[in-house]
Order: C-alpha cells, then structure tokens, then sequence
C-alpha cells in the first residue's frame, strides 16, 4: 500500500488528510464517536504518505475492529451511540439556525451533522459486521 514514488504534492495530502483524521480520531477517544477507527483510517492514509508508518498499521486495525465489535455488543450501547448521534445532528441544526448559540453559523452546525451521519454510518457497519462474525463462528454453519 506504500508508494516511493508518490508525486510531493499528493504525498502532502495524504499526509495532512491522515493527519487531520489522526487528529479528530484522538479527540473522539474521549469524545462519544468512532474515535479508533478514525486514527486507523488517519493512519492508513498517513502511510501512503510516509511508508515507514506501514508497519503500525496491524496492531491500530486490530484494536478498532475490537472497538467497534464492543461499541454494538449490547442493546444498551446502540441505545447510547443512537442518542448521542440523534443528540450531534440535533445540535448541528441548533447550531445552523440559532445565531444566539456560540460560535453559531452552518458551519459549525454541518461538522455536528457529519459527525452524527458518520456515527449511525459506522454504527450500523459495525453492527453489520459483528452479525457476520457470529454468522461465521457458529458450529457446523459455512463461514460467508
């Protein structure tokens, strides 16, 4: 996935596109959101920039899978992460249409609403991909 002969200004990209990704990944560990998998997708594209980052890429993608396998394990965590995506995309519309609220304006409120898109986005990819999981753990089923 490395590239050596990546043109400067698109290994430029890449690395701020990663970076920034990396960046909001590590806000969201302590934030309610998907905050692994995006310092694993910032980390993907941040070794397409700089190749020597390939080799960190596993134990990242091991530990977001993990994450978002335990982010759906229970009816109560989807409950929790629906809330708080229902909650992010409230909030964006609050903050588009109340000029009153700090730092008011749609563009504040359209990174709340992407966010809360992306949350029910991976939500329901994690959810998904833990029913494959189980599918394919059964005994005596063919895996798919």
């Amino acid at each position: 996935m490395a590239d050596n002969n990546l043109h400067p200004v698109l290994r430029a990209l890449w690395a701020v596109a990663g970076g920034v990704l990396v960046a909001v990944g590590i806000a969201l560990l302590v934030l309610p959101g998907p905050g692994l998998l995006l310092v694993f997708a910032g980390m993907v594209l941040l070794a397409r920039a700089v190749p020597a980052l390939h080799r960190h890429l596993e134990p990242v993608r091991a530990r977001a899978m993990q994450a978002a396998e335990e982010s759906v394990s229970s009816r109560w965590r989807i409950a929790g992460s629906t809330v708080v995506g229902l909650g992010l995309i409230g909030g964006g519309v609050a903050w588009g249409l109340v000029p009153q609220l700090p730092f008011s304006g749609w563009s504040t409120g359209g990174s709340l609403i992407v966010s809360g898109v992306v949350l029910f986005v991976l939500l329901v990819w994690s959810y998904r991909r833990l029913q494959r999981l189980r599918v394919a753990r059964r005994p005596g089923l063919p895996g798919r």
